[in-house]
């Protein structure tokens, strides 16, 4: 999605900071800007910070440091009621001694909203998440998909133009997980709201959303399209935390025109797009995606020197291929093929040669366990 240019700024964080004792800061200077309509996801592990954010945001955090604006307003001091934010929680928060139509009735009747109005909101909230038949039921009575699907339709009966979505599928199964994650986006793109989303599953962030910002240790490492963040990630910590990945370890030997020469552990020299290394000599760790490698390396451009290989062991996936192989001393080194006509299955202790595109490899900076490691 491209963010309007009209209001790209509808959300703002401007040198936040959050510490709950005075000393530790658990968000470091966040600088984010997010747009009218668009659908952001905050992700990473637990502790990293994103879910302060959220809470920040929605009021229930107070800033320790820093402003955030919502439509050019300061809402700092502003409490969560007056803000006009809709929340959908991951324990759905539904009260349960209240009907589905109290439920989502409560915050209208908060702001003042008559009867009639109220019912014809509620109605059209519920018809939004194909729950129109389940107004006089009880939370116990719904299933849990079914109570995801109240909590959202309360999130958004008063019509807000901000959702905070903080875990809400977590507690549910893998299938109804999938199914609501297009429910939901389905929604954003109808009702042209601004989603903020919270999650840890990196899958459910790459899906659903426009953009997504990678949190760790307090900071945003990097924000960007799920596609980019898949294909480019900047920096080790992004690499290993956004989908799977190969690394290989190894010494700069020399960069020309944003493309590094790194000689491996083992002594085998490979191309790769340096991304935040910079000098002759310095470790790097080499990220290549599982589904880049192509043990048929004739099929790629004339001038990449392939790589040996041994096959560790494959397994069939239906769809693909998965073999992990011995390369360059490491033994964790996956290829993906597709089961397509004339693949094979490689059989374990094959010799192969391996090869990818000097693009699809990226030389990064060293994870801090690798540093402390090397210096030691």
């Amino acid at each position: 999605m491209a963010i309007s240019g009209r209001d790209d700024r509808f959300v703002e964080f401007e040198q936040v900071q959050k510490s709950y004792d005075g000393e530790t800061l658990v968000v470091k200077d966040l600088n984010l800007a997010i747009g009218r309509g668009e659908f952001l996801t905050m992700l990473g592990p637990s502790g990293s910070g994103k879910t302060t954010c959220l809470m920040m945001l929605a009021g229930f955090e107070a800033v320790t440091h820093g402003e955030i604006r919502l439509g050019g307003r300061p809402i700092n001091q502003m409490p969560p009621h007056k803000r006009g934010i809709g929340m959908v929680f991951q324990n759905y928060a539904l009260f349960p001694h209240m009907t589905v139509g109290e439920n989502l009735a409560f915050p209208l009747e908060v702001r003042g909203i008559g009867k009639a109005e109220r019912e014809a909101k509620i109605r059209r909230a519920l018809d939004m998440v194909q729950m129109g038949a389940f107004a006089n039921r009880r939370p116990a009575q719904l299933s849990g998909g079914q109570q995801q699907r109240i909590a959202l339709a309360r999130a958004l009966v008063f019509e807000p133009e901000l959702v905070l979505m903080d875990e809400p599928l977590g507690a549910l199964d893998k299938q109804l997980r999938e199914h609501m994650q297009f429910e939901i986006k389905e929604l954003h793109a109808s009702l042209g709201i601004t989603v903020v989303y919270v999650t840890h599953d990196q899958g459910e962030a790459l899906t659903m959303s426009d953009r997504v910002a990678v949190f760790n240790d307090g900071r945003i490492q990097q924000l960007a399209p799920p596609d980019e963040l898949y294909e480019r990630p900047a920096n080790s910590f992004v690499a290993q935390f956004i989908g799977e990945n190969n690394k290989l370890p190894g010494v700069i030997e020399e960069i020309v025109d944003g493309r590094a020469r790194v000689r491996l552990d083992d002594g085998t020299v490979i191309a790769a797009t340096a991304v935040n290394v910079s000098e002759k000599g310095q470790r790097t760790l080499v990220s290549i995606r599982p589904e880049r490698i192509e043990f048929r390396y004739e099929l790629l451009p004339e001038g990449i020197e392939p790589v040996e290989a041994e096959v560790q062991e494959t397994i069939y996936m239906g769809d693909i291929f998965r073999t992990r192989l011995r390369v360059a001393g490491s033994d964790d080194f996956i290829m993906k093929c597709r089961n397509t006509i004339g693949q094979r299955r490689l059989a374990a202790g094959e010799k192969v040669r391996i090869a990818w595109a000097p693009q699809d490899a990226r030389a990064l900076d060293l994870p801090e366990n690798m540093r402390e490691n090397s210096t030691n």
